[in-house]
């Protein structure tokens, strides 16, 4: 089994869908990985609030550029989350947060840490406009996913990337799952950390 297991850790190729090292479906493929995007609404069952989401699958070979481009609807000045599963029991997640950076400033400090961020299965980031209720979320699954009452800028932005609409997709955490990190991916979250001055707020709020 662990030669099977192996194996399969080592295929990150299924059709045109590319995966980055950070995350792999199950040895059984209860979720084949393919590109597209789709819309759904988030609703708070605490406070009866509800959002349009837009959660999308992009290929290695765009996913980067592609995350950068959906940053820009979000304003010049924007709030920024990292979020690192390091240092847990991998059921959760620690968030840490840097407030009122220009948007060319965290795009800048992003493209440093871009394998970081492509292939840490346990590094995500939130970008948080200041402008109106929008967030864009490249999350440890390294899905792309997108907040906001009005989602047409950013469904824009993808079909202009050649990234299709695709309710019936079924996204690679709806499956078991494997997360991947490496032992240098922590200090290089650590390094980010610093380079973006990040703090442990008290509470964040959730959509």
């Amino acid at each position: 089994m662990s030669e099977k297991l192996t194996a399969h850790l080592r295929v990150n190729r299924y059709g045109d869908f590319l995966l980055t090292d950070a995350i792999r479906p199950a040895l059984d493929l209860p979720v084949v990985p393919r590109q597209g995007f789709r819309l759904d609404v988030y609703r708070d069952a605490r406070s009866g609030m509800q959002v349009p989401v837009l959660a999308a699958q992009v290929s290695r070979e765009a996913l980067f550029d592609i995350f950068l481009a959906l940053l820009e609807p979000l304003g010049e000045v924007v709030d920024v989350v990292l979020e690192t599963s390091h240092d847990t029991d991998g059921d959760r997640h620690n968030d840490l947060y840097r407030e009122h950076i220009d948007l060319p400033v965290l795009k800048s400090h992003l493209c440093d840490y871009e394998e970081l961020l492509l292939n840490d299965g346990c590094t995500g980031v939130a970008v948080i406009s200041t402008a109106a209720p929008m967030e864009v979320q490249f999350d440890e699954h390294k899905l792309l996913v997108v907040y906001a009452h009005d989602l047409e800028p950013f469904e824009r932005i993808l079909r202009q990337e050649g990234v299709a609409r695709d309710d019936r997709m079924k996204l690679i955490t709806e499956g078991e799952h494997l997360h991947s990190t490496e032992p240098h991916h922590k200090d290089a979250f650590e390094q980010m950390c610093y380079r973006l001055g990040v703090g442990e707020p008290a509470e964040r709020v959730n959509w």
